[in-house]
């Protein structure tokens, strides 16, 4: 459910575009769902997790410039901030507090070496850095269209992709009692 209600806005813009074939629209109306969806979480749970409030501030901000001066380039560009801001963040928290990003993330429900936790993190940080560039490759050589396609399935695709070989290099060095579980 927590999967459905983060991409909403993204299939409410996606829904939007497909059927007015306009960005600018799009982007108008992803604002107000980016910020329904905050504030249901925030009545659900009392708390936003810090990669929301990022998204939804730069949902704001670069939504808000494409929607004032008529321009896509700053909805365009805002993934890439947005996957860049996350992968300095992982970064940073490599040399920065006792334990990465993911560590802090998945610290609670699995016991590893601190050497895998800093690989994990690290390949966040590589995962982050190509997935900016790749919305940027798509942006600058392709349709507006399939921008819009690989904003919604292509991203999403690449992300699952990306969890499910993470979850396979987990499983080669969780410890033997906690691969029975």
């Amino acid at each position: 459910m927590k999967l459905l209600l983060d991409f909403l806005p993204i299939i409410i813009f996606f829904a939007v575009y497909k059927s007015t074939g306009d960005i600018i629209i799009a982007t108008a109306v992803l604002i107000p769902a980016t910020l329904a969806q905050m504030a249901y979480t925030w009545f659900r749970t009392h708390k936003i997790e810090t990669m929301q409030l990022v998204t939804l501030v730069l949902v704001v901000l670069m939504g808000g410039a494409t929607v004032l001066f008529q321009d896509k380039t700053f909805i365009q560009w805002k993934p890439s901030v947005v996957n860049w801001l996350f992968g300095l963040a992982f970064l940073g928290s490599q040399f920065i507090g006792q334990k990465t990003v993911v560590e802090r993330l998945m610290g609670s429900a699995l016991s590893l070496p601190a050497m895998i936790w800093r690989r994990l993190n690290l390949a966040w940080v590589l995962f982050f850095t190509a997935m900016g560039f790749a919305n940027i490759a798509v942006v600058y050589t392709m349709s507006e269209e399939a921008w819009v396609n690989f904003k919604l399935f292509g991203m999403l695709g690449l992300t699952l992709i990306f969890i499910i070989g993470q979850g396979l290099y987990l499983s080669r060095h969780l410890p033997s009692d906690e691969k029975k579980h």
